[in-house]
């Protein structure tokens, strides 16, 4: 898929401030850990994926504008498409990687860039549960930070991020935790260090595996 639009810093933060007031109605949002962002990227975030509300909260909970790996299923109305990659989303295509290789080139951009990515590495939806980590994407990931020579100070920091879900009668607890980064100690395909970031999520997130 060809992206022809990147992220509008202004539509976001904009979308972010009404998101801000609309979200703090519904939601009590707490956030611990946010120390362990680092100040500048690149740098991956990897939360646990439980509803769509999981998005807008990590666009919170972050102290800077993200981008987000998302479903090829949504960008396809063009109206939809725009508005979606205004704010940052990069469609995958989860059944046919090839046709995600211009999303693929384009994360790897931003984050030469020094951008901050979100990765939900469960691929999908696992209310009150954890699933198989989707070990593909990071796996490239891995690939590209070999190839660019990112070793030591300059690795990147692989952030996982668990969220857990109180509800009461009103205003659901939302409790956001941001675990300290995880470093690839060069495992073989990356789905070794998939397994260890899916075992971070859930331990952050107080669910057993």
């Amino acid at each position: 898929m060809k992206l022809d639009v990147r992220r509008s810093n202004i539509l976001y933060r904009f979308i972010r401030s009404v998101g801000y007031v609309s979200f703090n109605c519904v939601y009590r949002i707490k956030v611990e850990g946010r120390e362990n962002i680092p100040p500048a990227g690149p740098a991956i975030l990897l939360p646990k994926h439980q509803f769509w509300t999981d998005i807008p909260i990590m666009g919170l909970a972050a102290w800077r504008p993200l981008n987000f790996i998302a479903k090829q299923e949504l960008f396809v109305y063009p109206g939809v498409r725009h508005f979606i990659s205004s704010l940052g989303g990069v469609p995958i295509h989860r059944l046919n990687p090839v046709k995600s290789l211009g999303s693929f080139r384009y994360v790897e951009q931003l984050l030469k860039e020094g951008e901050f990515v979100v990765l939900f590495p469960e691929g999908t939806y696992y209310p009150h549960a954890v699933g198989r980590g989707k070990h593909r994407f990071v796996e490239r990931l891995l690939r590209t930070q070999e190839k660019a020579g990112w070793h030591g100070d300059k690795a990147i920091p692989f952030i996982p991020v668990g969220i857990r879900y109180n509800e009461k009668k009103f205003r659901t607890e939302v409790h956001v935790k941001i675990g300290q980064p995880i470093y690839s100690r060069g495992e073989s395909g990356g789905e070794e260090f998939t397994r260890r970031i899916v075992e971070e999520i859930a331990q952050l997130s107080g669910l057993a595996l």
